[in-house]
C-alpha cells in the first residue's frame, strides 16, 4: 500500500535522505567559518589599531615636544630662583648669627668689664686716702716722739687695710723705683744728671701709680737719670717723696 503511494509521488518531490543530511551539515560548518575568519579581521584591525595608538602616544608630535622643552625650562629657570633665594637667606641668616654672637660676646666683656671695673672711682678716691697715709706716716717718722708713736701705729694700720682691701678688688702698684722709664707707667716729673746710673733710669718716684686689674689707673710720677753734660755734677738721689 505504502509502495504504491511513493510510487504516485513525483519524481521532483521525492526527498533523497541519504543525501539532504550532508548538505546542511556543510552549510553550519561554512558559517561558523566564516564567523571565526570575521572575529579573527576584528581582532587583527583591533590590535593594529593600539598598535598606531601606541606608536602614535610613543612618538609625540613636534607641538607636544616643544611644550616639553619649555615646561623644562620654566623648572630650570624655577630651580635657579629658588637656589638664589637659599643662598640669600643662608647668607643673610650666617650675617644675623655672626652679629648676634658679637652683640653676645660685646655685653659679656663689658658685663666683665663692669665688675672689674666698675668701682674705679671709688678706687681712685681711696688712693687719694692712702697718699695722705703714707705722708703723715713718713713726717710721723721723722718727727712723731714716743708720745706720738701709738697714734703713727694706728695710721699705719688702717693704711695696711686699706691696701689689702683694694688687693682684694685687684689693685697693685706699679712698680718704678730703680726701673727703666716706660711712659706707659709712668710719667717723668724732671731729670737728673747722675753718671752711676743709665740714662732713663727711676731716681725717684714723687707719687706712686696703681692699675686695676690690667688697666693703669694712674702713672707713678718719677724723676728719671740723664747722662750730664761735661760741665755738670752729677746727682745722687737717696730716698723717696711720695
Amino acid at each position: 500500500m505504502e509502495d504504491s503511494r511513493m510510487s504516485d509521488l513525483p519524481e521532483d518531490d521525492v526527498v533523497d535522505s541519504e543525501t539532504e543530511g550532508p548538505k546542511i551539515a556543510a552549510s553550519d560548518e561554512l558559517e561558523e567559518a566564516l564567523r571565526e575568519a570575521a572575529q579573527a579581521l576584528e581582532e587583527r584591525d583591533a590590535e593594529e589599531a593600539e598598535a598606531t595608538e601606541a606608536d602614535e602616544a610613543a612618538s609625540p608630535d613636534k607641538m607636544t615636544i616643544e611644550l616639553l622643552a619649555q615646561e623644562l625650562q620654566d623648572l630650570k629657570s624655577l630651580h635657579e630662583e629658588k637656589l638664589k633665594e637659599f643662598e640669600e637667606q643662608t647668607e643673610q641668616h650666617l650675617r644675623l648669627q655672626a652679629e648676634f654672637e658679637n652683640f653676645r660676646r660685646r655685653g659679656l666683656k663689658e658685663k666683665q668689664e663692669s665688675f672689674k671695673f666698675g668701682h674705679q672711682n671709688l678706687v681712685k678716691d681711696l688712693l687719694s686716702t692712702v697718699d695722705n697715709l703714707e705722708r703723715a706716716l713718713e713726717h710721723g717718722a721723722q718727727n712723731a716722739g714716743a708720745e706720738g708713736k701709738g697714734i703713727l701705729d694706728g695710721v699705719e694700720l688702717v693704711h695696711r687695710e686699706i691696701l689689702g682691701a683694694l688687693a682684694k678688688h685687684g689693685v697693685s702698684e706699679i712698680e718704678a723705683d730703680g726701673q727703666v722709664f716706660d711712659p706707659a707707667f709712668h710719667e717723668a716729673m724732671g731729670q737728673i744728671p747722675n753718671a752711676d746710673t743709665p740714662a732713663n733710669t727711676v731716681l725717684q718716684v714723687l707719687q706712686k701709680g696703681y692699675a686695676i686689674h690690667d688697666r693703669m689707673m694712674r702713672p707713678s710720677r718719677v724723676i728719671v737719670s740723664r747722662t750730664p753734660a761735661a760741665d755738670e755734677e752729677s746727682i745722687e738721689v737717696t730716698g723717696n717723696s711720695e
